[in-house]
């Protein structure tokens, strides 16, 4: 079981309903995939310690809490010494307005998303917090006019 391409098929429906709605009880996740309740429990705790499936979350509506803008940040930083994109990437794990964070090729070294409140909240964060750190040497900000799709489901 150690990727997808090795699931059986009850495996991948179960996976594909607990990506739908992970509080719904063995009882029910096994009528909708076709087993018993038992079975669906061991093979959900075989799909955890084969770390397929990772931690239970509630999905928050970002504009229900304020954090309704969406900003997609590309960074470049001083240098590629490993030291420096090591601090970088350090500094990103702990700011909660970053969601997500990837190393790219190409032009620029890194992707963010980040939720701010609106534009000035998001303004802060670049000039007094982003730009202010002295791993990075440049940031292009895009604003999401709207979310067309948005999932955390992955096709298995």
């Amino acid at each position: 079981m150690k990727n997808s391409s090795k699931l059986e098929t009850l495996d991948r429906r179960i996976v594909e309903q607990l990506q739908k709605d992970a509080s719904i009880s063995h009882a029910d996740l096994a009528e909708r995939v076709g087993s018993s309740p038992a079975s669906c429990w061991r093979r959900i705790r075989a799909l955890e310690t084969a770390g397929i499936l990772a931690a239970n979350v509630r999905l928050v509506n970002p504009e229900k809490v304020g954090r309704g803008v969406n900003v997609i940040c590309n960074i470049r930083v001083r240098s590629h010494a490993r030291d420096v994109r090591a601090q970088f990437e350090a500094f990103v794990r702990t700011r909660p307005e970053v969601m997500e964070c990837y190393s790219m090729s190409g032009e620029w070294d890194y992707l963010l998303r980040i939720v701010a409140a609106d534009v000035a909240d998001y303004e802060e964060f670049l000039m007094r917090t982003l730009l202010e750190h002295p791993s990075v040497g440049g940031a292009a900000s895009h604003f999401a006019l709207s979310t067309t799709k948005y999932t955390t489901a992955l096709p298995v």
